[in-house]
């Protein structure tokens, strides 16, 4: 008997960035995927112009009327996979990411038996991998993973101890359960999208994936790490000393913000406990930031407080006039 190739409808989220996006597109494309759903955000730099010239039928585009941030795009994309859409799984992804040549073969040659969501493995173009989506096991739910945390928290290096190895990236490893996989080359079964619902758009950018695969994990949903299904993320994020800089400032707000949500669901009773060391450990960060250290400090602060009252209803030009130096 043929094996099982489940028909996947990917999903990708752009504004502003059509230099990233027709990259990602053309290369989706050349894959065989069933539909490639398109959610622009708005763009203003002739993103529309370009996708309505393009002539594969597999291509829809869903034109936001204003920016809804990743967030945001992530829930309508989805949503339009899972209502609107006939295919067996979906795959998401940024502007920035795209699955590497083969990458769809490879997934759909996969034993998908007992898995409800798969994450690929994601690498910069230079063939490092991409740190910010690396996956991981919630150590407060694994007590060996808690334990190494723990152990190498001393010298810094304590997301170690939690987050899969480099030697789990090569490209003979098994597939391994993990509890959180980042919206770059995460594929979606069409029940786990039904049960699992959609993205909270409030969230905008940045914390979506975590918070969306956490939940998975707590309904009782299977993610599995494919090694083998291989993504590009064609990243500009600048790191310094402390982690990732973010530019403009205002993402600052939203990183943290929605890391305090993230947590609240991984720490789970641990929470509170946990939360005077992310404080100290995220102002150090400030140092990073040069001659804004202080606006940082002043938005981080902000970001606190709507994270520890879980308050998501904080506009985008809240959040803009709140980064804006005086």
């Amino acid at each position: 008997m043929a094996p099982f190739r489940p028909s996947i409808t990917a999903v990708v989220v752009t504004h502003d960035r059509l230099d990233k996006l027709s990259v990602t597109v053309t290369r989706l494309l050349d894959q065989p995927l069933q539909r490639v759903i398109v959610v622009d955000n708005a763009s203003t730099d002739g993103t529309a112009a370009w996708l309505a010239a393009q002539a594969d039928p597999r291509l829809r585009v869903h034109r936001c009327d204003s920016n809804l941030g990743g967030a945001g795009g992530f829930s309508v994309g989805m949503q339009l996979a899972r209502d609107e859409e006939p295919s067996d799984w979906t795959v998401v992804m940024d502007d920035d990411g795209r699955p590497a040549p083969g990458a769809i073969d490879a997934f759909r040659a996969l034993d998908l038996t007992g898995w409800d969501a798969i994450g690929a493995a994601v690498f910069h173009p230079d063939g490092r991998v991409c740190e910010m989506n690396r996956p991981y096991r919630n150590p407060f739910w694994h007590p060996g993973a808690f334990l190494r945390t723990l152990a190498r928290m001393p010298l810094g290096r304590g997301r170690r101890g939690f987050h899969l190895t480099d030697a789990d990236y090569r490209a003979d490893a098994l597939i391994l359960p993990v509890d959180m996989s980042s919206f770059v080359g995460l594929f979606l079964s069409r029940a786990a999208l039904q049960r699992a619902g959609l993205p909270d758009p409030r969230l905008f950018i940045y914390g979506d994936d975590q918070l969306y695969t956490l939940l998975m994990r707590r309904q009782g949903l299977r993610i599995g790490f494919a090694p083998q299904v291989r993504f590009d993320h064609d990243t500009t994020a600048v790191q310094g000393q402390g982690g990732v800089v973010l530019r403009p400032m205002w993402k600052v707000f939203y990183m943290y913000r929605n890391a305090l949500m993230a947590y609240r669901v991984a720490a789970g009773p641990w929470f509170w406990p946990l939360v005077p060391l992310l404080l100290r450990k995220w102002r150090r960060k400030a140092a990073d930031y040069g001659p804004d250290a202080t606006l940082f400090r002043t938005i981080l602060d902000q970001a606190v407080q709507d994270g520890l009252a879980a308050r998501l209803d904080r506009t985008h030009d809240e959040v803009l006039r709140l980064a804006r130096p005086d």
